[in-house]
């Protein structure tokens, strides 16, 4: 029911447009008698008890934004509430972006060099920018929007979280993941984590440009997506790992057959045959589960060229194993490691997980058989993602997995800026896949890449 004072906005039938059902007009305010805040949300709730939010989620936005900055210039004039253009305008969209968006968060998730926001309760939010963290000005107005909010982002995709079920992961509509918990799991009113999805993929020749790899690396990593390697690429939370399978990934053929497995989607392949499986989490009542274990065996019976897995992260990793020794050639990966020989114990590991009781030894013949490259790229401390190492898996040597590095980044020191002084070096070792590159035609491509032929540099 409006309240008494006001009207409502709604929607006449057959038109786009927003129309005020009249009411009568407020009790104006004194000027001065309050704080510039709380003209503010005088005029939010006034506002809010004009319109129907059903009704606004249906406009588009720009035409939204137009209806609404109306509305907030008649309810200060009609409140007697000073406001110039700016904050009227500034007003209209934090109102907008509370009825349709994410509230102070939408700034955020429209800035392109924003990669990561985290909502550390209702006054505390930061971003990443360029690998670094900084705290923002935006602020909930209290618990309960924050709350509100999550609710939203929570019922976009059909999951529900309330104090019965206060932890979910979800999805934006462009993509970007998110977590969100709220008490009484934690004790600050509730946390939310977004990691964006950026809008155009990175290619290598971007990360060229950016320093997290070397032109030489590059065409090492171009070389074996054509050639149809195996590869691993392993690196901490926020490193960089699925930004860089999806560059190696523009280099598969377009001719190809590609299945792609993923707790959230996250890659952005460009070829014309690509089919993208997403997990299913179990539904309130804990069922419906699909974990990615049974989508990569599935997966297998689907024709598959290559199969791609966002990240191995459980006894998938066995399956995963299966299908690179028996002929899907190509495939790829991406595994949570600090550095190529500690991705190849966390393999084994999930491997064990299937508890197939093989012994290590058995594992380990798998794994070496299986894959060809693993790439560790890391975070450092001056912000910047860098490929840390490229190495060859080079077999067995008793009971251990040999592997070669082919490319390796020294850090020599700092400048005074803070950004690290380092040089990508090859180790100028032939690996033993330049026989499967000489088959594809890239066995030359392969060692000038390397540094290996007179002339060239490393």
């Amino acid at each position: 029911m409006t309240p008494a004072g006001f009207g409502r906005r709604i929607i006449e039938p057959g038109t786009r447009e927003l129309v005020l059902i009249p009411g009568k007009q407020a009790p104006s305010s004194a000027p001065g008698l309050v704080n510039r805040d709380e003209l503010k949300e005088q005029i939010r709730s006034a506002l809010m008890s004009r319109i129907d939010p059903s009704v606004a989620a249906r406009i588009p936005p720009t035409t939204l934004r137009a209806e609404i900055t109306k509305l907030v210039g008649e309810i200060a004039t009609e409140q007697r509430i000073q406001l110039n253009e700016i904050e009227e305008a500034t007003l209209a969209t934090e109102l907008t972006n509370d009825m349709i968006g994410l509230g102070p968060l939408e700034p955020y998730l429209e800035d392109d060099e924003v990669t990561d926001v985290l909502v550390n309760g209702p006054y505390d939010v930061y971003v990443e920018r360029h690998g670094k963290l900084e705290k923002t000005p935006a602020r909930f107005r209290d618990g309960q929007h924050l709350i509100s909010v999550a609710q939203r982002i929570a019922a976009a995709v059909g999951r529900r979280i309330d104090e019965a079920s206060p932890m979910v992961d979800a999805r934006l509509g462009d993509g970007s993941r998110v977590n969100i918990v709220l008490p009484p799991l934690v004790l600050n009113g509730g946390a939310i984590s977004i990691r964006k999805f950026p809008r155009h993929s990175l290619t290598l020749d971007t990360m060229i440009r950016q320093r997290n790899l070397s032109p030489e690396i590059a065409g090492l990593l171009q070389i074996s997506a054509r050639c149809r390697l195996n590869i691993v690429i392993s690196g901490g939370t926020g490193s960089g790992k699925t930004t860089l399978l999806n560059a190696v990934s523009q280099y598969i053929g377009s001719a190809e057959r590609i299945i792609t497995v993923e707790d959230a989607v996250e890659l952005q392949l460009q070829q014309p045959h690509v089919v993208q499986m997403e997990t299913r989490p179990p539904n309130i009542e804990g069922a419906g589960h699909v974990p990615q274990r049974e989508l990569v065996r599935n997966a297998l019976r689907m024709r598959p060229d290559r199969i791609i897995v966002g990240e191995v992260r459980g006894p998938e990793a066995f399956d995963m194993l299966q299908a690179m020794n028996t002929g899907h050639d190509g495939s790829m990966t991406t595994v949570h490691a600090n550095s190529p020989r500690d991705a190849l114990y966390r393999i084994e590991n999930m491997v064990m997980m299937a508890n197939l009781n093989l012994p290590l030894k058995a594992i380990r013949m798998q794994v070496a058989s299986a894959l060809n490259l693993i790439v560790h790229i890391e975070r450092m401390r001056d912000g910047v993602r860098r490929v840390q190492s490229a190495a060859e898996i080079a077999g067995m040597e008793g009971d251990v997995i040999t592997v070669r590095d082919l490319f390796t980044f020294r850090d020599r020191s700092e400048k005074r800026d803070g950004a690290i002084d380092g040089a990508f070096e090859a180790t100028r070792m032939r690996p033993d896949f330049i026989s499967r590159a000489a088959r594809y035609g890239l066995d030359r491509e392969l060692l000038d890449s390397l540094g290996i032929t007179s002339g060239m540099r490393a």
